[in-house]
């Protein structure tokens, strides 16, 4: 009994030390809002990624070691907009953990603080794979974070109030350095103004309205149907008749038929990081737009 008594203060103080070091469990649908919560959160968040750059977002499994880290999260962070929509539901379901419920304090959709690109006039299953509520692949435009980031930081802090004004610092400090950056690519992105561009898949418009690209041709023939030989030869000829500038892929998309354009009409391929982790240089957001600019400069100087 002595003994017990001596050690109390000593597991007293361990587990004062626990509670203070708890960080906040950040579930992040894509690469990029987990790399935004260490942005904003630093040491008091961890992050895990339902996805990588490497990946097709649109196709996940809810695997049960998806669902077992979902189970133990506080923050869940999506694109939303229907992007997920054919897996989050059921990882959602299967974790059962109220906390990260559509809905709850610990659910961020980041699409909600965006105004979206290419809403659809009528939805027609004919026309393929078409997000009724827009285009939601707002990662690829450094304009969306500032208000994504404010909202996030605002979840953290209600989430864990002892540390809100450590969020409120990062968010200052992350939203000062972005605003540097985005000045910075301004300046280097000048040349690529009004150039034309083929894509494999139509995921870059937010990309394309930053920088001012003209997308003139997609590989797809409807949007997530794969390029199909009669499609790919009329984009021969359309590109013999009307020239552009470069070829872009993801990380994540097979070349096979972005070189077979470019092996006959003598445009060039350059793939791109969709996301964080997209290449090696991609680490994290400030590279990943860094990384993209540099791709494009150098196969249209």
């Amino acid at each position: 009994m002595r003994f017990v008594i001596r050690q109390l203060p000593l597991l007293c103080l361990l587990l004062l030390s626990r509670v203070a070091t708890a960080q906040v469990s950040v579930f992040a649908c894509e690469p990029e809002w987990a790399a935004l919560a260490q942005e904003i959160g630093g040491e008091y968040v961890s992050t895990n990624n339902a996805t990588t750059a490497l990946q097709d977002v649109h196709h996940i499994q809810a695997r049960p070691s998806l669902i077992a880290k979902l189970r133990k999260a506080d923050l869940l962070v999506c694109t939303g907009a229907g992007l997920e929509s054919g897996w989050l539901p059921v990882l959602q379901r299967r974790a059962n953990n109220p906390a990260v419920q559509t809905g709850a304090v610990g659910y961020l959709e980041a699409t909600q603080y965006v105004k979206l690109l290419d809403r659809p006039a009528k939805l027609d299953r004919a026309a393929g794979d078409v997000h009724a509520q827009g285009n939601p692949h707002i990662q690829l435009d450094p304009r969306s974070y500032p208000p994504i980031a404010k909202a996030m930081a605002g979840r953290l802090a209600e989430i864990d109030p002892q540390h809100a004004g450590d969020y409120e610092a990062g968010l200052a400090d992350f939203l000062q350095r972005w605003a540097s950056a985005m000045d910075g690519w301004k300046v280097q992105a000048q040349p690529l103004r009004g150039i034309q561009i083929v894509v494999h898949h139509d995921s870059w418009p937010y990309l394309n309205d930053w920088l001012g690209l003209q997308r003139v041709a997609t590989l797809e023939p409807k949007p997530g149907v794969p390029p199909t030989s009669a499609h790919l030869s009329k984009l021969l000829q359309q590109l013999q008749e009307h020239d552009a500038a470069v070829i872009i892929v993801s990380s994540y998309q097979n070349t096979k038929a972005a070189e077979w354009l470019s092996q006959r009409t003598g445009v060039p391929v350059v793939e791109l990081p969709a996301t964080v982790g997209g290449n090696t240089q991609a680490q994290d957001l400030f590279s990943l737009f860094g990384d993209i600019l540099q791709r494009l400069l150098t196969v249209t100087s």
